[in-house]
């Protein structure tokens, strides 16, 4: 493995790309601790507390979990790239519905570069929505210093028009810093700025229970024995290894080339197959579960504490979709299994898949080209989607059940699965498949030692 490391910067290109990726993300993360000037962030700080008290404070964790953003600092990335995500899975489901969009991706490269222009132009737009919402909360709260406020949006205008700017620019910046790396550096920009924000989380998890160790027989409320850490530490290698598994896993479906004679030879007859993943959503079934859950703790424990009549009622659904509660954790797993399969609808497509290997002469042995095809790949992926949801949907709800069970704060557990696990997981073998690829190219080894892809890694 060392060796392999070695080797990547033998190669002056390789070597470019992955020291060009890093001064990104080191780019990033100096921006990531400047605050927006006029903001009050000691009195943020007090009022926002350790967060895990539910409502809003869950909404920035999971915001700043999956986003890359801050908003409990409120710095000038701290709107993050959700922005910029929102937008490209609207115009991922526009593609759907609208012909012309429809008919702009499927002219090649032509087209889709003009749907990514569409797709900043409204990151921009919901940009300044956001930045507008965020600060307009911010003033009622009284985190804006005094000489600041005024009239617009309960600030001055000079004051709302420089934070919004710097709010929207900083999420564009980042925009910017992540197609800058998807064309010098290497893997998915995007995707490395959300891991990014993930893993420098990890040393506040290990601080925390450095701190709170404990090498006494029994352990008090709030402290980690030696049986819990390592109770810790096996279940990470098994969410992994889980989390592993499920990103790769894949059903083959075999495909035989028709053939074709040309002359006196015989063309084609080779068999081959057609991947179709198991979790082919990929972590964004876990992110609309989570977004979903949020607001209905936020809207009754508003009613709750409104005294809107009848106050018990509330009161019960209020506390029941408190993390961990039964009632949220049932919901939880159907929201994941809903969104598994609603973006399996949106975007895998049997009956457009069916007619081009109908056009290229392929078929799957024992069916029929055409619709028969499509049905059969249409039944498939419902089966698969089911075991993919039911794996999504445990990981997601480990980090509540283990910081239930064991009383550990949710920053620990949220490295034992959910949404941050999954994306981590994923944009590292993601990043580990394109530096084997530009090793084993060059004559050299991977970082398994083989001179081969890394198994999974292609259908």
């Amino acid at each position: 493995m060392f060796g392999t490391f070695l080797n990547i910067f033998k190669i002056p290109e390789l070597r470019n790309k992955v020291l060009f990726t890093l001064g990104m993300l080191a780019i990033y993360r100096i921006g990531f601790g400047v605050p927006v000037p006029g903001v009050d962030q000691e009195q943020m700080a007090r009022g926002f507390g350790g967060g895990g008290a539910g409502g809003l404070a869950d909404l920035f964790d999971y915001f700043q979990l999956f986003t890359g953003g801050n908003l409990r600092q409120s710095t000038i990335f701290g709107l993050g790239i959700m922005p910029y995500i929102s937008a490209s899975i609207i115009f991922q489901l526009l593609v759907t519905v609208v012909p012309a969009l429809e008919k702009l991706q499927q002219e090649g490269e032509t087209g889709r570069r003009k749907i990514q222009e569409y797709t900043r132009y409204a990151t921009v737009g919901l940009c300044v929505i956001n930045a507008a919402v965020w600060m307009k909360y911010l003033a009622n709260q009284g985190f804006i210093f005094p000489h600041y406020t005024g009239r617009f949006l309960g600030m001055s205008f000079s004051y709302m028009l420089m934070s919004l700017t710097i709010l929207t620019t900083g999420t564009v910046f980042l925009m910017w810093l992540g197609e800058q790396i998807d064309e010098y550096g290497i893997g998915n920009g995007i995707s490395l700025i959300i891991m990014a924000g993930i893993v420098v989380r990890m040393p506040a998890a290990g601080i925390y229970v450095w701190q709170h160790m404990s090498l006494k027989g029994t352990a008090e409320a709030g402290e980690m024995d030696v049986p819990k850490i390592a109770l810790l530490v096996v279940l990470f290698v098994v969410v992994v290894a889980g989390a592993i598994l499920i990103t790769q896993a894949q059903r083959r479906i075999p495909i035989q080339q028709a053939k074709q004679t040309r002359g006196r030879r015989v063309y084609g007859g080779q068999r081959h197959y057609l991947p179709l993943r198991v979790n082919h959503g990929g972590v964004m079934p876990i992110i609309f579960a989570s977004s979903m859950l949020i607001f209905p703790g936020i809207i009754f424990g508003a009613l709750y504490s409104s005294g809107f009549w009848p106050n018990r009622f509330w009161d019960f659904w209020n506390t029941a979709f408190r993390s961990g509660e039964y009632i949220y954790i049932m919901t939880y797993i159907a929201a994941v299994y809903f969104f598994a399969y609603f973006w399996t609808t949106v975007q895998f497509r049997p009956k457009e898949m069916a007619n081009n290997l109908r056009d290229y002469g392929s078929f799957i042995p024992g069916l029929r080209p055409g619709k028969r095809t499509a049905d059969y790949l249409e039944r498939v992926m419902g089966r698969i989607t089911y075991v993919g949801a039911g794996f999504l949907a445990i990981i997601a709800i480990i980090p509540t059940l283990v910081a239930q069970s064991l009383q550990i704060p949710f920053m620990v557990s949220a490295f034992l699965g959910g949404t941050g696990l999954l994306i981590v997981v994923s944009v590292t073998l993601d990043l580990v498949q394109r530096i084997e690829a530009n090793l084993i190219m060059r004559n050299y080894r991977g970082f398994l030692g083989t001179e081969g892809p890394i198994k999974g890694s292609r259908g």
